[in-house]
């Protein structure tokens, strides 16, 4: 009878909340007139550039930010945009990073708090908000569009053009965020992996189609200016809210309430595709927990705090599927070791009372519907055999979620009983070295760069010959210089192209790594700087070879493109004072 006391509230929630996620998969395969269209390359770039600021806040990310914004400034395929960048007076190696960004690039402005931080993610957007708008008193120009990105952000370079189409028509636009590849054995990224392409790929959607709000994602997130200014008004004269953890979520709840038109830009696939902000999302426990308590703090608890369940009818649906994670984040891993206990009881053939059988088997259908709805979204963009991991993942992400709810109850109750703020608890990130699923592909680049003709591309592709790269035979066909590859290549990866003025060549850097793995990948270190290993590289960086240098230091990697000729003359000077020559290897994309 206790077990019965226990067990029935228990898998009645998991009934409710399974019915739930199945009336969200019934909505999503349900046949949808209004198919979406995205729109042409050609209407893309026929369409008038609206002036777009892109507000990067930031603390303590001195490692990842200027690879973000070289990489990202060399990818974007737009005009009339510029980039400002939140820093706090007691972050010194950040604000060393973006100054040094800054000298390099003109688009890039810093933009420095009036007070030491951490404060939130929302008062150091507040502070890069103002710098912009001092931007515009002096250029005499108003940006029309502002767009919110963080600092491990992989921007796609078409990104900006797409919440430049439909900023016309809307004021908030949404572009698709997703987690990078990873391997099957990293079980905590591939929980970011499985969430993000399930919600990406069914839940956003199906929320616009039956009318609910949209939040934000805190990335890719563009805004109509004018909107902005008007949400400000309601509170204080604030762009975002400094007081709350999910800032984010705050807008776009706000947005939808005074009336403004809101949009998803659903995931496309093809060359080039998913138009889709990418990045790499925590990857060990300690991480996730951090961050996802942010998210549950911020969504739920604050945002039952604020709002209650004071919205109109048809957005407290949302509201409850926002906040019910409250409740079945904790109750989850108890259900998973029940099920496995029924399982058990099964097989040796006990006796269990029907209506609990009949409420376990229901909600065990339930949960299959649920989990092959996730590998589904999850195969499309990973491919079947990372998404044959989605069950076991499943389980984990329960434990995970379970944790980071747990966290954010005792930091909130915690902040509530001291009458103190909530901080900016951020998670540590990493940016990707290696070549990067969105990159474009380095004939399409040359013929962009009017180095190469539509007419000739075609004619290499037919005739390139196997186990030898496109790049290579454009240039052994005399199509193209070894500058042209090169000058591609640095596009492509969003490297800088050259080598290093030799005042920045430390002689006992380039010394550093074992001469067996410098030959065999060839690179050149070259210099340390905030934490980074600078390297000289003749081709753009795969994943085996940034997983074995990362192996053999702590310091992020941080690459340099050079041709085989300057790559050559400087190993000679620094490495082989005896003039002995090795042979490079050619690059290409």
């Amino acid at each position: 009878m206790w077990i019965l006391v226990c067990l029935l509230p228990l898998a009645g929630w998991i009934l409710l909340s399974g019915l739930d996620d199945l009336f969200i998969c019934l909505v999503w395969l349900w046949p949808y007139r209004r198919r979406f269209q995205p729109p042409r390359d050609a209407d893309l770039e026929a369409n008038a550039e609206r002036r777009i600021a892109i507000l990067v806040p930031l603390w303590r990310e001195h490692r990842v930010i200027g690879q973000m914004l070289e990489r990202n400034l060399s990818a974007i395929r737009y005009g009339d945009y510029e980039i400002f960048i939140g820093a706090y007076p007691n972050d010194e190696p950040t604000l060393r990073a973006v100054r040094d960004a800054a000298r390099r690039h003109p688009r890039v402005h810093v933009a420095m708090t009036s007070h030491d931080g951490p404060t939130s993610k929302g008062d150091c957007l507040n502070a890069v908000y103002r710098r912009m708008e001092e931007y515009e008193r002096r250029h005499g120009r108003r940006f029309q569009t502002i767009v919110t990105h963080d600092a491990e952000d992989l921007i796609h370079p078409d990104s900006l053009r797409f919440i430049n189409w439909y900023a016309r028509d809307y004021a908030m636009v949404q572009i698709p965020v997703l987690a990078l590849p990873t391997g099957l054995a990293e079980f905590t990224h591939g929980l970011y992996c499985d969430e993000f392409a399930e919600y990406q790929s069914k839940d956003i959607p199906v929320r616009r189609r039956l009318g609910g709000f949209l939040p934000s994602n805190g990335v890719g997130t563009g805004f109509d200016r004018d909107a902005l200014e008007r949400l400000a008004a309601t509170r204080g004269g604030l762009i975002f809210d400094p007081t709350c953890l999910t800032e984010d979520y705050e807008t776009g709840f706000g947005l939808h309430a005074l009336g403004y038109r809101q949009i998803f830009v659903p995931l496309q696939f093809g060359p080039g595709k998913p138009v889709a902000t990418r990045e790499y999302f925590p990857r060990n426990l300690r991480s996730a927990i951090r961050q996802r308590s942010r998210w549950v703090t911020g969504i739920a608890l604050q945002g039952w705090q604020r709002h209650g369940w004071r919205a109109p009818r048809r957005q407290i649906y949302w509201l409850w599927r926002d906040r019910k994670g409250l409740v079945g984040n904790l109750l989850s891993p108890i259900a998973n070791a029940l099920f496995f206990c029924w399982l058990a009881r099964w097989h040796s053939h006990v006796e269990m009372p029907a209506l609990v059988t009949r409420l376990f088997g229901a909600t065990v259908a339930l949960s299959a519907v649920q989990a092959a709805a996730r590998s589904w979204c999850a195969a499309r963009i990973y491919g079947w055999r990372f998404a044959a991991g989605v069950l076991p993942r499943i389980l984990w992400s329960n434990l995970v979620n379970c944790a980071a709810t747990f966290s954010a109850l005792w930091q909130f109750t915690a902040a509530i009983r001291r009458g103190r703020s909530l901080a900016w608890r951020k998670t540590d990130h990493v940016y990707p070295v290696h070549r990067t699923p969105e990159q474009r592909r380095v004939g399409d680049l040359l013929v962009r760069m009017r180095r190469l003709s539509p007419d000739d591309l075609d004619d290499a592709l037919m005739t390139q010959p196997r186990n030898v790269r496109l790049g290579e035979h454009l240039m052994r066909g005399g199509k193209i210089s070894e500058e042209s590859l090169y000058r591609a290549l640095s596009l492509q990866a969003g490297i800088e192209l050259g080598p290093p003025p030799r005042s920045e060549i430390s002689r006992p850097v380039t010394q550093t790594l074992p001469a067996a793995v410098a030959e065999r990948w060839q690179v050149l270190p070259y210099k340390v700087r905030l934490g980074q290993l600078y390297l000289l590289t003749t081709g753009i960086p795969t994943l085996e070879m940034t997983r074995e240098i990362s192996t053999l230091t702590t310091l992020a990697l941080r690459f340099r493109l050079a041709t085989p000729h300057d790559f050559d003359r400087l190993r000679r000077q620094y490495l082989n004072g005896d003039g002995h020559q090795t042979p490079v290897r050619s690059a290409d994309g």
